[in-house]
């Protein structure tokens, strides 16, 4: 009988340490019309604190981290599915209205997925420089092939000490920034990040292909585009990306990269203001 009530203990504090480990965390701030809003790959829901400074004013915004980054647990994969699944689940739980959707970098594609899997669910997207497959911006010819996990270069990422691991992200971010005061913050995030989450949900990204699915898309879509490196070449990247959703709406931020609230904040803030109604 002690050991029928042992094994029912441990399988229900299991259950319940399953339930406790959260896809995200958020920040609630303000009231009126929900706002999601997603920060891209390796960040916090500090990227978005001069917007919510603003939006909060006359909105109800929902800042997520994402689990693996800033203070949130890392947990098992796959890593963006459950994420997917989580913001699902955290708008029907709380009986959000209509919220909108907007998000930066994988905070915008996300965005994207979910509003072709629940297209009556929300009302509008704004992505920040977001594509629909970030694999087909990296990979000459892409056509959806899956990516391993297990990969030559995912497996270096994983070894790598961390001095190689702070070196490799510091050259990443002075190509994303421009803005040298935010570059040490991206930096300190990125070295902060679960290693495994930064190998494997980056993979969950570049295996997440919407060029097709975005057709499914019934609300407004708008994005905030860095023109950086080359207004020329990303116009005709983002033509190609979006090419199923032909409804879209994009602005260009000049000499900006991809950090746009850092590099053209003011720019920025007026693109949201007058996006967001």
């Amino acid at each position: 009988m002690k050991t029928k009530a042992f094994i029912f203990f441990f399988l229900l504090i299991s259950v319940l340490a399953a339930k406790s480990q959260s896809a995200f965390q958020v920040v609630i701030k303000g009231k009126g019309q929900p706002i999601l809003m997603f920060p891209g790959f390796g960040c916090t829901g500090a990227v978005w604190d001069d917007a919510v400074a603003e939006l909060s004013k006359t909105h109800q915004c929902h800042v997520f981290t994402f689990a693996g980054f800033g203070n949130v647990t890392p947990i098992e994969g796959p890593w963006l599915l459950k994420i997917k699944d989580g913001v699902i689940a955290y708008v029907k739980e709380r009986k959000l209205k209509k919220p909108i959707l907007l998000g930066h970098s994988l905070g915008g594609t996300l965005s994207l997925w979910l509003a072709t899997i629940e297209p009556d669910m929300f009302s509008k997207i704004i992505a920040v420089d977001a594509l629909p497959s970030s694999a087909a911006l990296m990979i000459p010819n892409y056509k959806g092939d899956p990516i391993p996990y297990d990969n030559p270069q995912s497996n270096m990422i994983l070894k790598m000490d961390s001095a190689s691991f702070a070196a490799m992200n510091a050259r990443t971010v002075l190509y994303m920034c421009k803005n040298t005061e935010k570059q040490k913050t991206l930096i300190d995030w990125m070295n902060k990040a679960d290693r495994k989450t930064y190998v494997y949900g980056y993979i969950d990204m570049l295996n997440l292909d919407l060029r097709e699915a975005i057709a499914k898309i019934k609300i407004p879509v708008v994005i905030l585009g860095a023109a950086n490196p080359d207004r020329t070449t990303v116009e005709k990247t983002y033509k190609t990306q979006y090419e199923k959703l032909p409804s879209v709406v994009i602005h260009y931020a000049e000499n900006s990269s991809h950090f746009l609230m850092y590099d053209q904040p003011d720019w920025f803030i007026e693109k949201l203001l007058n996006n967001i109604k």
